[in-house]
């Protein structure tokens, strides 16, 4: 018996793996949460058997593990590895990016209803990535069999993110949508990481500045992996630093103090520029200052062009969150 478990990272796939829960354990890992998404061919041919998908562009382009070698499934697409596999389980943890990839992966099961039918949902409400592997073996997490009613509702969500407005988003607050526990929740924190009212700044934008002003005067002490102190889920470590230059950099800027740009991995490869960068002695600015008491608009003074889920946000098309949505 071939047991699979697909999950959304990495490092969660090698303690799963490590912790001798399944035969194959690949990790999903698109970062759906950041930038344009793929078109649906792109995103099609992700999940598709290899043919000429460019480099990165096919789901099983991370997996080197002997066993999907061994059992010939390193060009399969995700349809064709399940039905090889006597159980498919899907491990997604809590953060907004691992229930992107879920209702995606579901979304795409939706199209092919009677294609899997060996398909169980665990409810993780753990971090997998930060659990050794011999935790993760006496870890139980209740699990049910995916059906209709899931992709149903998975079909619904995904369909409603990649929209070219939050607008269908926002109306899933008025579903039930307690058969995916954890969609609820993703879909609020998504809506708080559009533009406020007052600030046109996104949640973790803002606790940027609130971090800042209150005394945390370097770049990775204002970053997502002190998650205690920054307290908001929706990014990770390369959008972070793209975030804190696009408030340090702007033509008003609400941040001052950065020495080092831009945050790639070429400057991480140089150890003059990363140390450098690691120093920056930050501080707010007076725009920073006045956003910080809701007292000025960021996009009064900057130009915004950014992307959220399918919605491309711009000064003339600048959807905003209060808690409630407010249209252009």
């Amino acid at each position: 018996m071939t047991r699979l478990i697909l999950t959304a990272h990495s490092s969660s796939a090698g303690g799963l793996k490590g912790a001798g829960l399944a035969d194959i354990v690949i990790p999903v890992e698109p970062r759906l949460v950041w930038g344009p998404l793929p078109s649906d061919a792109e995103l099609t041919a992700m999940l598709a058997a290899r043919t000429t998908q460019k480099p990165r562009g096919h789901w099983l382009d991370y997996v080197s593990q002997p066993i999907v070698k061994k059992i010939g499934a390193d060009d399969l697409g995700l349809i064709e590895l399940c039905r090889r596999c006597e159980t498919v389980e899907l491990w997604m943890e809590t953060e907004p990016n691992d229930q992107l990839v879920l209702i995606w992966l579901l979304d795409h099961l939706h199209a092919h209803p009677k294609a899997v039918t060996n398909l169980v949902l665990r409810y993780v409400d753990a971090s997998l990535r930060e659990a050794a592997p011999e935790q993760l073996a006496k870890w139980k997490f209740a699990g049910v069999e995916i059906t209709h009613d899931h992709l149903e509702i998975a079909h619904l969500a995904w369909q409603a993110y990649r929209a070219s407005t939050p607008q269908s988003w926002f109306n899933l607050l008025t579903r039930d949508l307690s058969i995916l526990p954890q969609l609820r929740r993703c879909v609020v924190e998504m809506l708080e990481e559009l533009p406020g009212r007052a600030t046109g700044l996104g949640a973790s934008e803002m606790r940027i500045l609130e971090l800042i002003s209150a005394g945390y005067g370097h770049p990775f002490d204002v970053f997502p992996h002190y998650r205690q102190r920054f307290q908001r889920r929706v990014f990770g470590y390369w959008e972070a630093g793209t975030l804190l230059e696009g408030l340090a950099l702007a033509p008003v800027p609400a941040i001052s103090g950065l020495a080092e740009w831009p945050f790639r991995i070429e400057m991480h490869e140089l150890r003059e520029r990363y140390e450098r960068y690691k120093a920056s002695s930050l501080s707010l600015t007076a725009l920073g200052k006045a956003i910080l008491i809701q007292a000025e608009d960021f996009s009064r003074h900057n130009p915004i062009d950014r992307w959220w889920g399918g919605t491309r946000l711009t000064n003339d098309h600048l959807w905003r969150w209060d808690p409630v949505l407010i249209a252009p």
